[in-house]
């Protein structure tokens, strides 16, 4: 989907950047269509003169743009949402990415009634290869739905779900991407142990968990029939899959997806007591 909207991206760290770059190279929306503020404005400079991009204040932002999309830190989303909350009009759409801040905490500070949207992305989005669940407020459209997913598909996959399921896509795949990163340094450590070089460790390691989940992805199998398609009798992936599985690994990722789920809960209830 092209989009004709004047697109306003408030925070313009590894997130705000990856969302507009990917906008602009699906040409989803070309570069005078969005507006970019920072808290450094040579940071805006820098984007401006990398994308042709208009720099603005968070104000202009709120003002101008027809979709704003508030890509800071959960931290100061507070703080952000009381500065632009007299710029911003009924007829705007809010998309916030903010982790674990809940679409009521932002209207508490927004005037009503608001659309808004509420996004959980993940890091792999800086390069085109993210996974995005998003979820609709009370008074957000399907009109607005579609500009979200315009937004989020130009760098990977988006998923539609309700709100009260977005902790824990947070536990699963916001967090996912450090589980992973220590998965592939223990495959890369192992690898050296076993008599290989750091380099080419590390090189194997994250190319096979990569082809791995694209082979998953494109044949649309169930992992354990893929699983299965790798192991033979008495071969060396079943001996290894055995030491997994007295190891617990099940187990322990389950437990990782649920404690960061828990801890994002945790945190938009604290966000909420704070208003």
């Amino acid at each position: 989907m092209v989009t004709d909207k004047k697109l306003g991206f408030i925070g313009a760290g590894n997130m705000g950047e990856a969302l507009f770059k990917g906008l602009l190279n699906t040409k989803a929306a070309k570069p005078e269509q969005i507006l970019v503020s920072a808290r450094r404005p040579e940071r805006v400079r820098e984007l401006v003169q990398a994308y042709g991009v208009r720099g603005c204040t968070n104000a202009e932002v709120a003002r101008d743009s027809d979709v704003v999309v508030l890509a800071v830190k959960p931290q100061i989303l507070d703080q952000v949402l009381r500065s632009i909350s007299p710029d911003v009009s009924r007829e705007k759409l809010i998309i916030s990415v903010a982790a674990g801040v809940p679409i009521a905490a932002i209207e508490r500070r927004l005037p009503p009634p608001m659309r808004i949207v509420r996004a959980m992305p993940n890091t792999p989005a800086t390069v085109g290869a993210g996974a995005t669940a998003i979820a609709m407020g009370e008074h957000a459209t399907e009109a607005d739905l579609a500009t979200a997913k315009t937004i989020f598909d130009s760098v990977g996959l988006t998923v539609v779900l309700e709100e009260s399921q977005l902790d824990a896509v947070t536990g699963l795949s916001g967090s996912g991407p450090a589980y992973l990163f220590l998965i592939i340094e223990a495959l890369a450590d192992a690898g050296v142990k076993v008599g290989l070089s750091r380099r080419a460790s590390m090189q194997l390691a994250a190319q096979t968990v990569l082809g791995s989940a694209k082979l998953l992805i494109e044949s649309g199998q169930h992992p354990g029939m893929l699983k299965d398609g790798v192991t033979s009798p008495g071969g060396t992936a079943i001996a290894g899959l055995h030491t997994l599985e007295a190891g617990g690994l099940r187990n322990v990722l389950m437990n990782a997806v649920e404690a960061a789920t828990r801890r994002s809960r945790e945190l938009g209830e604290e966000f909420l007591r704070k208003l």
